[in-house]
């Protein structure tokens, strides 16, 4: 279903040439999950746990933003969205559901397939590019949304500039990612990819930002968090919103 002409539609393909910050050899690891990203008892098992608090996250921001929209149950028709790294459509098909003409960028080919496949099986219609962010030129959108991608980049403050730049004039931005500390090591590098809850050599420990580092980054951009909020587990509630930052955490971001 096109999310502004409401009329059923396959997800487009858009391959370009890449000249970004996402390392090769990181979208070579993460092409050869594509088969599996839409498996919920997958190596993608839990990114599907993790989704559900993330859009919880972006919904909460959505609505105070833009709290016209808030009541409605397509608080994003009318506006553009861009999901950056957005693999094979995790985030982006339920961003197009709540009614945004949505673009995902991905730096991996095979994911960018294995989404417009799933989006087309499932009525949607969304644009999906295999190209990275800073080639992007002469396009904005109202919500930018990069999800566990920026601890995959060789030069955060070049790929945050380019996100600043695709975000329009009053525009939201939505960044997810870990934090560099002991229980992101204990929890991400060791325990989930050991147990197969994420494939091995998923995480670079050394490359996660604080969020003092990335708020750093982000004022440089020229812009401005508005809220932070951490991504917590315990045995009881699995994933879910915290207080607590230790393990990963989002932020809600605007211009300064």
């Amino acid at each position: 279903m096109n999310a502004s002409t409401g009329t059923t539609a396959d997800s487009s393909v858009t391959n370009e040439t890449r000249n970004g910050t996402i390392d090769p050899k990181e979208a070579a690891h993460f092409g050869k999950l594509a088969a599996e990203w839409w498996d919920p008892k997958g190596e993608s098992a839990m990114l599907h746990r993790l989704n559900p608090v993330r859009l919880a996250y972006i919904r909460d921001a959505i609505d105070h933003h833009w709290p016209d929209a808030g009541a409605a149950r397509k608080p994003l028709a009318g506006k553009r969205a861009i999901d950056v790294g957005c693999g094979a459509g995790l985030l982006t098909e339920p961003l197009a559901r709540l009614g945004a003409e949505v673009t995902g960028l991905d730096a991996a080919a095979e994911n960018i397939t294995a989404a417009a496949d799933h989006a087309a099986a499932m009525g949607l219609y969304i644009d999906y590019r295999h190209r990275d962010i800073e080639t992007l030129e002469g396009e904005s959108f109202d919500l930018v949304t990069s999800m566990e991608v920026i601890e995959h980049v060789t030069d955060p403050a070049t790929f945050i500039a380019a996100l600043e730049r695709a975000l329009a004039p009053g525009g939201l931005m939505v960044l997810s990612t870990p934090n560099r500390t002991t229980m992101s090591w204990i929890m991400l590098v060791e325990a989930a990819e050991r147990l197969g809850q994420v494939p091995r050599g998923t995480h670079d420990w050394d490359k996660f930002l604080t969020p003092e580092e990335l708020t750093a980054h982000l004022q440089a951009a020229g812009l401005h968090v508005i809220d932070t909020r951490g991504i917590a587990w315990d045995p009881l509630q699995g994933l879910h919103l915290s207080d607590s930052l230790a393990l990963n955490y989002l932020m809600t971001v605007v211009r300064g």
